[in-house]
């Protein structure tokens, strides 16, 4: 699975919410499915995800790649999706 091709598509397809404080919005309000955070995040977003009992999965690069692998010109340390739409995403985290 490729994840970045998966996540664009999420991005396109469903419902996902960039940035901390929205990704912070949708745990609280139970709504998210699955949580990203890129591997430089800061620690506040770290903490934020730790003991959680949704998915997290922990993307293998910065906030800026991050950010150019859901197509945005800007950093996203953390994100939330809430529907997959047609993407496969879901499965990154299944054991």
């Amino acid at each position: 699975m490729d994840f970045n091709a998966s996540l664009r598509k999420a991005v396109k397809t469903g419902t996902v919410f960039l940035g901390r404080n929205r990704t912070r919005e949708c745990i609280e309000e139970g709504k998210a499915r699955l949580v990203v955070v890129a591997e430089n995040s800061p620690e506040s977003v770290k903490n934020m995800v730790s003991g959680i009992d949704i998915p997290v999965y922990v993307y293998e690069g910065s906030s800026v790649q991050l950010g150019k692998a859901c197509g945005r010109p800007y950093v996203v340390s953390a994100l939330a999706v809430v529907e997959p739409g047609e993407s496969d995403i879901l499965n990154a985290v299944r054991v």
